[in-house]
């Protein structure tokens, strides 16, 4: 069976957690940033696991994660 290709727009956005999980950067943190209050960057800047819904799509996208 031939190698399978990874898409370098995912691999680039999407990580591997300890526990297998695929982690994720959470939007809204890039401009607009004066109005938004520090409690709420803070939130923005951590991880997040990516939806169980979505998992399967990512998981499509990066075959060696």
């Amino acid at each position: 069976m031939p190698k399978l290709k990874t898409r370098r727009a995912a691999a680039k956005r999407f990580r591997r957690s300890g526990s297998g999980k695929i982690m994720r950067r959470k939007a809204f943190k890039n401009h607009l940033l004066e109005h938004k209050s520090t409690a709420r960057k803070n939130r923005l800047s951590q991880k997040t696991v990516v939806h169980e819904a979505d998992a399967e799509n990512v998981e499509m996208m990066l075959p060696y994660l």
